[in-house]
């Protein structure tokens, strides 16, 4: 398959290649818009450092509730179970993922419209967002699997045809985050390189990938590198602490083998000048719930007192 002119970040290759240094700014505000958003300067810094940022209890106890709530209705709910955006674990009934949660659900809709997390966003991407993806993980108590290392970007790029690193993903925890019950673990520094994978990409992988990610991950000499050089961090906290990670910076959670589940709230914001094109691997797009092309205007703030007189 032979390069597009417009691919800046070429990978899914047919033999290996050499990372190399990113081509976009990690924090894309600049001037005044940096300087009047949420986050203060030595945030944005730690942020352009490490690529991610961690608050704990971000959501207070009553708001952690009730999305726990709503999540063991979707468990019990057939229409759910049987969707294509509910990923179930390898070889079992037992859920992974629910995708396009927040059309699903009108309080996670209200959460990522909330004005501080879009003010956060707009400071990040320099830019009015829209929801590129959402979904719900659950990791339960001694069966939950894991998650391979990988870059989202990578994915979002080559699958969905997302063209630059100007996106970011939030994800709050629904349950306490402990050393055992498969955390979210994170390169620091490692969303500065982009590291191309090898391996043409079938149609329909996402099928497959959601189960257990077999393309699209780096290469165990690349991964060495990168955690020899940067290290690992697996940030823990109560439920309802919110970690902010960039699009390219590199992940992974291990098992569960806590009897103590695992499950987060997880939703990621596309720059509105950051439009899906054609996927970079040369297949059609994946399905909406997974890259999302109908709904792209800017999202609008909703008035938290709304919310809590609603929800």
């Amino acid at each position: 398959m032979e390069t597009r002119s417009d691919d800046f970040y070429p990978t899914r290759l047919e033999r290996p290649s050499d990372s190399f240094q990113r081509l976009d700014p990690v924090v894309h505000s600049q001037g005044k818009d940096r300087e009047d958003g949420p986050l203060s300067e030595t945030e944005l810094a730690q942020y352009e450092r490490d690529g991610f940022l961690v608050f704990n209890q971000f959501l207070g106890p009553s708001t952690v509730r009730k999305f726990r709530e709503d999540l063991r209705a979707y468990e019990n709910d057939q229409s759910i179970l049987q969707s294509e955006g509910t990923i179930t674990e390898p070889g079992k009934q037992e859920i992974r993922s629910i995708f396009g949660i927040h059309e699903l659900s009108d309080r996670f809709d209200w959460l990522t419209r909330d004005p501080h997390i879009l003010a956060m966003v707009h400071q990040l991407l320099g830019s009015d967002a829209y929801i590129h993806q959402s979904r719900i993980n659950f990791k339960p108590g001694f069966h939950g699997k894991g998650f391979d290392w990988h870059s989202d970007f990578e994915t979002w790029h080559a699958e969905d045809g997302m063209p630059r690193m100007r996106s970011v993903s939030f994800s709050i925890a629904l349950t306490d985050n402990t050393p055992f019950n498969g955390p979210l673990m994170l390169v620091p520094g490692s969303h500065k390189t982009f590291i191309p994978c090898v391996g043409r990409t079938p149609e329909d992988n996402y099928q497959s990938s959601l189960k257990k990610q077999e393309l699209g991950v780096p290469s165990d000499k690349d991964l060495d590198r990168m955690i020899d050089q940067h290290g690992i961090q697996a940030p823990t906290g109560p439920a309802g602490s919110l970690i902010i990670f960039e699009c390219n910076t590199l992940h992974a959670s291990n098992a569960n083998m806590s009897p103590w589940p695992r499950s987060n709230l997880f939703f990621v914001y596309n720059s509105v000048e950051n439009q899906l094109t054609q996927p970079f691997c040369g297949n059609k797009p994946r399905p909406g719930f997974l890259g999302n092309r109908s709904d792209t205007s800017a999202l609008q703030a909703v008035d938290a007192r709304e919310v809590q007189r609603t929800g």
